[in-house]
């Protein structure tokens, strides 16, 4: 699951816009529990790229070497609209098993 969570998560830091990846990893910290680092976030994102779910292009770096910017491609915004839609899912699901007698889980 934590695959795919750190999928998720790559690909929600993107909707806004596209951005290198220290500032992918910039978005990613306020996340509880998801200790996320570059060697966590990098491979995520050369993979996404591979699947055609982000582009990427090289821009130049006001200093240093140019840097890689990724940006969501309509598949990748479909793939994080499914990933979310399950994951509304799964968490409905639990709330229900917790939760058995709440009027929001009647039929």
């Amino acid at each position: 699951m934590r695959k795919g969570v750190v999928e998720l998560v790559v690909l929600a830091a993107l909707t806004h816009g596209e951005a290198y990846g220290y500032e992918i990893l910039q978005r990613l910290q306020p996340l509880e529990g998801m200790a996320m680092t570059e060697s966590t976030v990098y491979p995520v994102l050369a993979r996404l790229t591979r699947q055609g779910l982000l582009s990427s292009r090289r821009a130049p770096s006001p200093k240093g070497p140019p840097r890689r910017y990724y940006q969501l491609t309509p598949d990748g915004r479909q793939r994080l609209d499914a990933m979310w839609a399950q994951l509304q899912l799964l968490h409905d699901g639990v709330d229900a098993l917790i939760h058995p007698n709440h009027e929001e889980h009647r039929p």
